[in-house]
């Protein structure tokens, strides 16, 4: 019986009901060592009944092997694995070795987690928890924690136990339930069960008092103390609560033989608790088979199997009590009798804890191990074993080498500042060039990621020159980040993308051209001399990116910026097409990283096709992305998003708080695209003088080009219609600088000259305007141009030829959904004498966020797990949201979600 923890066992009750009932649940228990929290999840575990219980358990020794928790709690789970789709089910396969392959996305592997935990539930309710958190391995809490945040409704409940001021910070956000000391009555009665015999009530009192009720502080410390001891109190002497509980269990194994103390030491070593292991490693040190029988154990381990110790601080107590020598020798003899093939990895760090001094075939074990762990997607254990073999490597080169891809690998697993931190050591080393181009390289890359200002891109310049005479490939590339970087700085730091590309354009040409490096001389090309003089080879860049034969690495890495070229080139359908192969192929690869900046490409490119339902559904899922994930990414699609819906209250504030936080963040082409976004909102709502202003303020700088086109656009027109004549055809001399010979460019052209015009070439070009922007998917740009000739026509005196294009405008931009301009034409219609009505739909208001993003989708007509995996959700849940959703709709399939919900269906 748990005493004193009422509240707790009702709240875990409550648990196991709703996963009985179909629901599922994610917990965190917190509170300080010896508290009672394992005794919560045994007690969950044991009181489960009718459920699946799966356990794992973090443990120092393995903080660093990649996935080693996560093997614990699901490989006796793994029989369900054919019962998820094929792209999940390979990436479980891989981490789990049972097959060769490409290391899995993190995301997609804890989507993968996910499915096969659902599979699971479904034959019966599954609980799993997960004991000490706080020594779980990077990769595995990574992957855990997204799962718990996904869990709904598979049955299935997740409970972690973690120690209070030890953060988790892949399980930030998940409900928690923290456990604090017994009550003083609850208190007493567990140390009068605990001893025996008359005892003073002053020294009870002072007892309960220094534990502060914790429960294993009251059961072990006035175990070894004398009468004496206890009258001076339990917490004398140094260290917190924590650190006195294990300086009790150290007294008691002070007490054992050396024969037990060593076994002890051994089975501390051994994180996975086989005995078998324990008793062939014992064998190795000649302890005899009876020293397990000692009654000097009880109360510390129990032998098994498997072999468990009574708590984690009897673990940590034992190994942290032996000498250097004592751990030596026992991780010398794990090493000796694990399996060399089927264990290799943990075989090589025992091996690597039992090295002194220098040991280089301990550290080429170490360094063949981790790449065995980078192949599983494991760059967090793969830089531990780096780093451990850097520290064996005798060659100071080479130990230098080892450390730089140690931190190479350390950034890519998220840990930019453990990065720096080894890169200190490449500092103190004669490194050849190579070594030091690439350690510098990785210094600018991180500056990149942790900040987008001024430092970044001169880093980047920097790394680059300097592996130019040394690897040519690598050291474009890096021309390439740094000039994306000067471009993401932008108006921020004025002059740098010109700086940039001038420094690009200067680099050798390469032997073979590939995609990226002939956008990088493309890129440059255009910036230092030119527009005209960039657009043929950034046509052969996108032509390179279009092919079929465009390796997948480079549409993932680069096709961003290809879509940036396509947006400066007013190609319109090569904008669509590498995003949606960006889109395609991060999802198909589950590289989460690269896939809310393919989304957010395609919004766009939705967005001027007046695809405003499609929108909707890729902000769904790039929402699922970011709340799945913890991350955090720059708004451009939305920013579009809610400028051309033109709610006013809503999108000025959205557009403010980017503008704000890309300023934060020194990220100029964020605060230009805000402004941008600006224009359009105000253009749309007709304030055309507000428009003016941030028209003004976002093509002020030549460097932005996508964003500064589309805002020289806005300025032609809020000039126009605020008599700023002059200033108007400005901006139109400007963007025919800056336009192509595409029909989107010709139209954009066409229909902005038309508003600095007069008479039959002002009628001419707006019919021109009409005509070439007809022949493209640009439905909102074609839309504007129908509205821009009506409100000339009807200036003109020519009401009824008004109406005509009024009329078109209001009908084209009601059905996209950009209400503002519906607005402006229905109100231009009114002036004309024409009363068109509103708009009316169906509401779907009574949807949840979750439910109107699922029902969306299954518009689209994807199919549950589809669903599934564009949300991060299981198919269970998925089921669950459209049961809700026809309920509340009054609906009874997909067929009819058409009609019932109020955005338009995405166009084909």
């Amino acid at each position: 019986m748990l005493r004193g923890r009422t509240s707790e066992l009702m709240l875990l009750e409550e648990l196991v009901s709703d996963v009985r009932a179909g629901q599922s649940r994610a917990l965190v228990i917190t509170g300080e060592a010896g508290i009672g929290k394992s005794a919560l999840l045994e007690h969950l575990a044991a009181g489960a009944a009718g459920c699946r219980v799966a356990a794992a358990a973090g443990i120092q020794a393995e903080a660093e092997l990649a996935f080693a928790a996560l093997h614990r709690l699901c490989g006796p789970l793994l029989e369900f694995r054919d019962r998820i789709p094929e792209p999940q089910r390979d990436a479980l396969s891989t981490v789990f070795g049972l097959r060769a392959g490409s290391a899995p996305d993190a995301f997609l592997l804890g989507l993968s987690v996910l499915s096969l935990l659902g599979a699971a539930a479904a034959e019966r309710p599954l609980i799993c928890v997960v004991d000490d958190a706080q020594w779980v391995d990077f990769a595995s809490a990574q992957v855990l924690g997204l799962v718990a945040r996904r869990l709904m409704a598979e049955s299935v409940a997740l409970v972690f136990a973690r120690r209070q001021a030890e953060e988790v910070p892949s399980l930030s956000g998940i409900p928690e339930m923290a456990v604090v000391g017994l009550r003083p009555t609850d208190a007493h009665a567990l140390l009068a069960a605990a001893v025996r015999g008359p005892m003073d009530q002053r020294i009870r009192e002072r007892i309960v008092a220094e534990t502060r009720g914790n429960p294993l502080a009251i059961l072990e410390l006035p175990r070894d103390l004398t009468y004496a001891e206890l009258a001076g109190g339990v917490m004398s002497g140094t260290g917190g609560l924590s650190s006195r509980i294990e300086d009790s269990f150290r007294r008691r194994l002070e007490r054992l033989a050396p024969d037990e103390r060593r076994l002890l030491i051994l089975a501390a070593a051994e994180p996975l608790g086989d005995p078998v292991v324990v008793w062939r490693a014992a064998q190795r040190l000649r302890i005899p088979t009876e020293a397990a029988g000692s009654e000097a154990f009880d109360g510390l381990v129990e032998w098994g199997p498997p072999v468990a110790f009574r708590h984690s601080l009897v673990r940590s107590a034992t190994y942290q009590s032996a000498t250097a020598e004592e751990r030596r020798t026992v991780h010398r003899a794990l090493a000796e009798v694990t399996d060399a093939v089927l264990e290799v990895d943990r075989r090589a760090w025992h091996l690597a804890q039992a090295a002194l001094g220098m040991d280089d075939y301990v550290a080429d074990e170490l360094e063949r191990s981790a790449g065995r762990a980078r192949a599983r997607g494991g760059f967090a254990a793969s830089a531990a074993f780096l780093e451990r073999a850097a520290a064996l490597t005798d060659d100071p080169a080479a130990r230098a080498a080892r450390a730089l891809a140690s931190a190479e690998d350390k950034y890519r697993a998220g840990a930019p500042e453990a990065a720096l931190r080894l890169l200190v050591l490449t500092d103190a080393v004669p490194l050849d060039e190579l070594t030091q181009a690439r350690a510098e390289r990785l210094r600018a890359q991180i500056a990149y990621a942790q900040n987008r200002g001024e430092e970044a891109p001169a880093l980047l310049l920097r790394a680059a020159g300097r592996l130019e005479p040394l690897d040519l490939g690598l050291a474009r590339e890096t021309y390439l980040d740094a000039l994306a970087a000067a471009q993401f700085a932008g108006r921020l730091v004025p002059g740098g993308v010109l700086a940039a590309a001038k420094q690009a354009r200067s680099a050798r040409p390469a032997s073979a051209r590939r995609p990226a490096d002939i956008l990088l001389d493309g890129t440059a090309l255009m910036i230092t001399e030119g527009y005209r003089s960039g657009v043929p080879v950034l046509q052969e860049a996108l032509a390179r990116f279009r092919a079929d034969d465009i390796a997948d690495d480079d549409i993932l890495r680069w096709g961003w910026l290809a879509c940036r070229a396509a947006i400066e080139l007013w190609d319109y359908d090569a904008w669509q097409d590498v995003a949606d192969r960006m889109v395609r192929l991060a999802r198909s690869t589950g590289a989460l990283t690269t896939l809310p900046i393919g989304l957010m490409l395609q919004m766009g490119a939705c967005i001027y096709a007046g695809d405003l339902g499609s929108v909707l559904a890729l902000n769904d899922e790039l929402e699922a992305i970011t709340e799945a994930t913890g991350s955090h990414i720059a708004p451009y699609g939305a920013l579009l998003r809610f400028a051309w819906l033109g709610r006013e209250a809503e999108a000025s504030s959205f557009i403010d708080s980017a503008i704000d936080g890309a300023t934060s963040r020194g990220e100029g082409m964020g605060v230009s695209a805000g402004l941008m976004a600006r224009a359009v909102l105000y253009n749309g709502l007709g304030r055309h003088a507000d428009a003016l202003v941030a028209a003004e303020r976002g093509s002020e700088q030549f460097e932005d080009l996508a964003y500064g086109n589309q805002s020289l656009v806005e300025l032609v027109e809020a000039a126009s219609r605020c008599r700023q004549l002059n200033q108007a055809k400005d901006a139109v001399e400007r963007l025919r600088e800056w336009t192509s010979s595409s029909e989107w460019a010709q139209g954009i052209e066409a229909r902005c000259r038309a508003l600095v015009s007069n008479g039959a070439e002002a009628e001419r070009l707006h019919r021109q305007a009409i005509s070439l922007l007809g022949r493209t998917r640009l439905r909102v740009e074609g839309a504007r141009a129908h509205l821009l000739f009506g409100e000339w026509l009807r200036r003109e005196g020519r009401r009824m030829e008004a109406r005509d294009q009024l009329r078109q405008a209001h009908n084209m931009f009601t059905a996209m959904g950009v209400e503002a301009f519906a607005e402006r034409a229905r109100r231009e219609l009114a002036a004309t004498g024409e009363r068109p009505r509103k708009r009316t739909v169906v509401i779907s208001g009574q949807l949840t966020d979750r439910e109107a993003q699922i029902a969306r989708l299954a518009r689209e007509g994807l199919t549950n797990p589809e669903i599934g995996t564009r949300l991060f959700l299981s198919h269970r849940t998925v089921e669950y949201h459209l049961g809700n959703v026809f309920n509340k709709l009054g609906i009874t399939s997909r067929v009819e979600l058409g009609q019932a919900l109020a955005d338009p269906p995405r166009s084909s």
